[in-house]
């Protein structure tokens, strides 16, 4: 039986500051690990949920995986609210995915002659809209959520309530989730954490965090 483990990145990243955690990953599951690689900026969440999809669709494994970062969490969401199957078992972990948008990114939006929204670009239309959601199941799902507030997300207001310098704790809530963890880690900082790498194996090879 194989294994493989995709990352999907987040906002205006390309997968490569996660070489580190996809090694300890494929350690850790006997796994090959790839890396999905998307147009953040320039493209709708919709057409890189597609992508995605045909990306999956195209790795020789029995059990594929699914990690994301930040806004990659948003894209894989985006793929199943839109009805793809992926054919073969796996889990999925997201690791600081503003699944309820992000307040960092409401008042990005708000800088004068729109430059916040060009920093964004299409992802701005996902990330800047408060939203409910709930996971429908279609495979077990495990949230880690960091609360080292370093980051640029200080100079927008993220001060009062847990954060992870970026995002807060409370727009990574994602019922009907399989598993929540909180980790003194910052956003940034998660795809180098030698504990988010341990916990996200940990639920990816069981189903539930250590």
């Amino acid at each position: 039986m194989t294994t493989a483990v995709v990352y999907v990145h987040g906002l205006w990243l390309r997968g490569y500051e996660a070489l580190l955690l996809r090694r300890r990953l494929a350690a850790a599951l006997d796994a090959e690990a790839y890396a999905f690689t998307y147009p953040s900026v320039s493209s709708s969440m919709a057409d890189n949920a597609r992508a995605l999809h045909g990306y999956l669709r195209r790795i020789r494994a029995d059990t594929v995986h699914l990690v994301a970062h930040s806004l990659g969490g948003l894209v894989i969401l985006q793929m199943f609210d839109d009805g793809a199957v992926v054919d073969r078992p796996g889990r999925i972990v997201l690791l600081g995915s503003p699944v309820r948008g992000s307040l960092a990114a409401q008042r990005l939006a708000r800088l004068p002659l729109g430059l916040g929204q060009a920093f964004m670009g299409f992802a701005g239309e996902v990330l800047a809209v408060p939203r409910e959601r709930r996971w429908g199941g279609a495979r077990e799902l495990g949230v880690i959520a960091g609360d080292l507030p370093l980051g640029a997300g200080r100079l927008l207001g993220l001060m009062g309530e847990p954060n992870d310098g970026t995002v807060l704790v409370r727009e990574t809530h994602l019922p009907g989730a399989a598993g929540q963890l909180r980790l003194r880690v910052s956003h940034s900082g998660m795809p180098f954490s030698a504990a988010v790498a341990r916990q996200a194996a940990a639920f990816l090879r069981w189903g539930r965090f250590e």
